[in-house]
């Protein structure tokens, strides 16, 4: 499939009272929320939510930063990373105990896409930079399906405890927790094993805090398809046409189906 444009997802202002931001629409059935990693809302996102919508599943994709359908290029990525790390402050790019701000607005919104597709829930997959919000997002009722997508916050940069950390309160864990053994539910995370963002310090984590309803998918280098930028982004750049990696965006793509009832 050819990277998919914005032309054909219905595109709107969602605003929780703080914050303000258009979010990208297509398809119809339960929600899926689609939040975009760096640079911003590229064109492979967009494939990936073309998919989850060809399976049956409404796609609500959030625009949080950069612009919605640029392609990902080298200057364009580092451009937003800077912008993100040093200017925006809905984002704790370095905080281990606490999710951001921006996560009460897509809690927010899959209230909305909850109230307005129905279902089981709605699922959400947080991608690199956004990658835990799906994790923080448990504590909104109508979420029923988080998918980790190579979690980068928090940025380790050197530092072994925030390697380990998971960029989440210690209440949303336990919220999450208490959610996943109440409703028996479950998490997926992806990451690439010589990720330098995603190290094994904090899928640890993952296992220590969820056990067994934490699903991990471990995906080798050498099974990413070929891109300037080193191997991370799990269902979108680095994504096979086959193979181990093709096989895991048909598992995500299946777990939120099965999760949100499509």
């Amino acid at each position: 499939m050819a990277a998919v444009e914005l032309d054909g997802f219905e595109r709107f202002e969602f605003d929780d009272g703080r914050f303000v931001r258009p979010v990208y629409r297509r398809g119809t059935g339960p929600a899926v929320i689609v939040i975009h990693e760096m640079p911003g809302l590229h064109p492979l996102v967009l494939t990936f939510a073309e998919r989850l919508s060809q399976a049956g599943m409404s796609v609500w994709c959030p625009s949080l930063f950069g612009e919605p359908g640029k392609p990902v290029s080298r200057p364009y990525l580092a451009a937003e990373a800077l912008k993100a790390i040093c200017v925006r402050r809905e984002f704790h790019v370095w905080a281990t105990d606490k999710s951001s701000p921006i996560v009460d607005w897509l809690r927010a919104l899959a209230r909305q896409a909850h109230a307005e597709c129905g279902g089981k829930g709605v699922g959400a997959v947080g991608m690199c930079f956004t990658g835990g919000f799906a994790l923080a997002m448990m504590t909104e009722p109508a979420v029923v399906a988080p998918v980790l997508a190579q979690p980068s916050l928090p940025l380790a940069a050197g530092s072994k405890r925030r390697a380990a950390a998971i960029g989440v309160s210690p209440a949303e864990i336990a919220c999450a927790k208490a959610r996943f053994e109440a409703e028996d539910l479950s998490m997926i995370g992806l990451r690439f094993k010589g990720d330098g963002l995603v190290g094994q310090a904090r899928f640890d984590r993952y296992r220590t805090e969820f056990g067994e309803r934490f699903e991990a998918i471990e995906l080798e280098d050498a099974d990413a398809a070929p891109s300037p930028i080193a191997p991370h982004s799990t269902l979108t750049l680095h994504l096979a046409p086959d193979g181990p990696t093709k096989a895991a965006e048909a598992r995500v793509i299946d777990f939120f189906r099965q999760r949100t009832g499509a």
